[in-house]
């Protein structure tokens, strides 16, 4: 059965923060018991890759 032009798609209700808290906090684990390794990343790092800018600039020739 196909769906309506217009027809609304169902909304995914949002986890509550204390079960994807919780849910975080398992993973986590599992990954440290599995020898997983947490790195620290130094504050203002970025795993952004500079290249050519995506960005579009408009101005006057």
């Amino acid at each position: 059965m196909q769906s309506k032009p217009g027809a609304s798609k169902q909304k995914i209700a949002p986890v509550p923060s204390a079960e994807a808290r919780r849910t975080l906090e398992e993973q986590m684990a599992a990954f440290l018991k599995a020898g997983g390794e947490v790195q620290q990343i130094p504050r203002g790092v970025s795993g952004q890759v500079y290249g050519s800018s995506r960005q579009i600039t408009i101005g006057k020739k």
